[in-house]
């Protein structure tokens, strides 16, 4: 029996697009859009901020010092932040989850920046049980160590846990360590495969 839905953030609650925050950033900076974005968008800078390796001032600092980006550090998160749209269906049937007396919880590889500005935007993400970052936990999907903290979190493992992913990869390790998974493509679809588990929504 499904004891907790474990959903990713990125693509699947929220949609984001680092062409915002380089075109932002670019405005403030000595260099190009594309350069801007080859610094913020899946570059190895930010992958080892988003494992925790960098705190977000000395993050801060290295991408000024690649962009000549001469705003100050709460000019920087803003523009850095403000990339996320809602995706409203999947947030409904997160509500949908929670009224059906289901526990839920965000995992996703993300940064500091990002979920300070996800959480002063989207009401709906105070109304999860949990949160487990990767930059909290030192370890990016897929790798086995944070999914290990999402079970010690959880409180359960194995098809107890009804997991919601956009990336195959990340979804395949969910389903080795027997959770029950959907890959995420589109909110109909997945609405469907979580009807599909026996839950309501």
């Amino acid at each position: 029996m499904i004891k907790a839905v474990v959903f990713d953030l990125g693509k699947v609650l929220v949609d984001f697009d680092y062409g915002i925050a380089a075109r932002a950033l670019a405005a403030r900076s000595r260099v190009p859009v594309e350069e801007v974005r080859h610094v913020i968008d899946q570059s190895q800078l930010l992958v080892t901020y988003e494992t925790g390796k960098l705190a977000t001032r000395v993050f801060y600092n290295q991408v000024c010092e690649a962009t000549g980006f001469c705003g100050d550090i709460d000019e920087f998160g803003k523009l850095f932040g403000d990339i996320f749209t809602p995706v409203e269906e999947m947030i409904e049937l997160h509500a949908k989850l929670r009224a059906a007396g289901l526990a839920t919880y965000i995992f996703s590889n993300t940064n500091e920046l990002a979920v300070a500005h996800i959480r002063k935007t989207f009401p709906f993400f105070s109304n999860f049980d949990g949160y487990i970052y990767s930059f909290e936990e030192g370890a990016m999907k897929p790798s086995a160590v944070i999914y290990e903290a999402v079970e010690r979190r959880v409180g359960c493992s194995g098809n107890s846990i009804l997991y919601i992913d956009d990336r195959l990869e990340n979804v395949v390790a969910g389903r080795e360590r027997g959770w029950s998974v959907v890959h995420h493509q589109n909110a109909l679809d997945t609405r469907k495969a979580v009807a599909a588990t026996g839950l309501r929504v």
